[in-house]
Formats: C-alpha cells, sequence, structure tokens
C-alpha cells in the first residue's frame, strides 16, 4: 500500500513518475480513458482552511471516476477529542482513501498507520508534498529540468514548504538556497536528512543572485497567528520586489504558492508582473493531484 506522506520518503524514479503523469492528466483533462477512482469514495479530512486543495482534490477526484466526502475536524468526532487512530481505523471501514489536512505530521502519520488505507498529506506543519510536486512541474513546464538549476527560496525558511523544497533538492537535483533571518532557517536535523546542495542565508541578495527561480510563500503561516507582528517586523527585508527580481536570470520564473499578501511576502508590482505563473502554478494543483491519486492507487 502507497501512501504519500512526505517528500523525504518518495524516491526520485517516483517523483519523476507523478511529475510525467502530470503532464498527461493536463494534457487529457475532460478526456481521460482510465478512471483509477471508478466506484471509490474518498474522504478529505480537514483540520486546517484551503482553497487550492480542497478543490483541487474534490475535483480531481470526481474527474478520476470517485467520489469525495469532505470532513470538517470540527464537525466529526475528532473535533470532540477522540483518538485519531480510532476515527482511522472507522474511516479505514469505510472509505478507500484519505486526504488529511492538519498540524501535525505524526498525527498524518498515526493514522495512515491505524486506518490501512491510502493516505495523502494535504498539508502539515512540518511538510506539503503536494505543493511542491505542483511546484516542480511547473518549473518544468516552463523552463525544461530543474535538474542543475538554481532555486532561491525567500522568507519563512523553516516552513512546510519550505522543508519540501529542502527534501527535493536532493532527489530531484537542484540547488537551494534558502535566504531567511535568524530564528527562521531549517533545522541542522533536517538538512542533514535532505542532503543535497542547500545554502542558508541570511543574505537575500547573495541568494537572488543568478537563481532561475525566486519563490515564497505567506510569512505568517496557520497556526502562527499569534506571532504574526513578530513574524513581519523580522522577515520585513525578504520581500520579493522588481529590485531582487532582477538580481535573478534574465528568464528566472517568480513563483507563490497561495494565499499572498501584497506588501508583505511579495509586492504588488511583481506579483501582477508574474500572476500568469502563479495561475498557472495553482492550476497545477489539480493536474498533480489527479497524478498523486493515480500514482497511489497503482
Amino acid at each position: 500500500m502507497k501512501h504519500l506522506l512526505s517528500i523525504e520518503n518518495l524516491e526520485p524514479s517516483e517523483i519523476a513518475q507523478i511529475l510525467a503523469d502530470t503532464a498527461t492528466m493536463k494534457r487529457e483533462r475532460g478526456r481521460h480513458a482510465n478512471q483509477p477512482l471508478a466506484g471509490q469514495v474518498w474522504a478529505l479530512l480537514f483540520a486546517k482552511s484551503s482553497t487550492r486543495t480542497r478543490v483541487s482534490f474534490e475535483v480531481g477526484i470526481r474527474e478520476l471516476g470517485g467520489e469525495p466526502i469532505f470532513l470538517s475536524v470540527s464537525e466529526i468526532q475528532l473535533g470532540r477529542g477522540e483518538p485519531i487512530k480510532d476515527t482511522a481505523r472507522v474511516l479505514g471501514r469505510m472509505v478507500r482513501g484519505v486526504v488529511f489536512r492538519t498540524f501535525s505530521q505524526s498525527d498524518l502519520e498515526e493514522f495512515a498507520r491505524y486506518s490501512a488505507i491510502p493516505t495523502i498529506n494535504a498539508l502539515t506543519d512540518e511538510e506539503h508534498p503536494c505543493q511542491l510536486l505542483a511546484d516542480v512541474f511547473t518549473f518544468q513546464e516552463k523552463r525544461g529540468s530543474i535538474r542543475g538549476k538554481v532555486v532561491a527560496f525567500l522568507g519563512d525558511g523553516a516552513c512546510n514548504v519550505a522543508n519540501s523544497w529542502a527534501f527535493a533538492a536532493s532527489k530531484c537535483g537542484f540547488e537551494l538556497r534558502i535566504a531567511a533571518p535568524k530564528g527562521f532557517h531549517p533545522s541542522a536535523q533536517l538538512l542533514k536528512r535532505a542532503g543535497g546542495k542547500i545554502l542558508v542565508t541570511p543574505d537575500v541578495k547573495s541568494a537572488a543572485k543568478g537563481a532561475d527561480l525566486i519563490y515564497t510563500d505567506v510569512w505568517v503561516s496557520m497556526g502562527k497567528e499569534a506571532e504574526s507582528a513578530q513574524r513581519l517586523k523580522k522577515l520585513r527585508g525578504y520581500q520579493i520586489n522588481a529590485a531582487l527580481v532582477k538580481l535573478a536570470k534574465p528568464d528566472a520564473l517568480v513563483m507563490h504558492c497561495l494565499p499572498a499578501y501584497r506588501g508583505k511576502e511579495i509586492d504588488e508590482e511583481t506579483f501582477e508582473a508574474n500572476a500568469q505563473t502563479i495561475f498557472d502554478q495553482a492550476e497545477n494543483r489539480l493536474h498533480a493531484q489527479k497524478a498523486i491519486l493515480n500514482w497511489i492507487v497503482q
């Protein structure tokens, strides 16, 4: 049985397979000859709010022949204190797979262990593998293979998306530069686990110089709202703007996983100048999600 819990757990060949299948899913949307989820009901179990992840999975499951059920944690017994392992064992007897969006990576892993059905990480505080796969696909769709390229991640270098980029660096063969202030660096333990060519620096200009891709995420992730003022103050110098983009390669892509807060991690002008790429990136969540679902039931 397959799960998608982390980029760390994927083999390079599996990443390559999912990316190749994403291209097929996009090209053949609306005329899929194969319906790998036909007759299957999948649960979307969400403890965190969502736009792109929820919609892409609900639409993707339907387009592959299945039926989704959306379960907000606040509306089921899990929200009243039922142990995760008990919810997992119940759902494991009723649905064919679960897309789980929650806070703790350990909760996700416990669910997968007890449910005995395919489980997909739709975001935890530690990782966001579905986003990473769509991001790499978007780059390769526009610029060719990401192998040998330079990715600059600016802002909160210890967030879940940055962690997924770190695990992907060695598996996909690119250089990752993380520009973040002290206190927002990935842990030494994570970097050791990730391996690959990763530079962590407080110098945003050196990270952006000659980069093929400049990437950012929100500065105040879900669950970090109480730290908002402190985070905005410390991250103020890590905004993507026109001056910073000029330091990258002339054809560098600017990407944002959304939602975007203009005037914070990216300014309005730069966001709109790169809106085509950013919203292609958002659309590609659907195609990547379908490729993940197809891979996981094979």
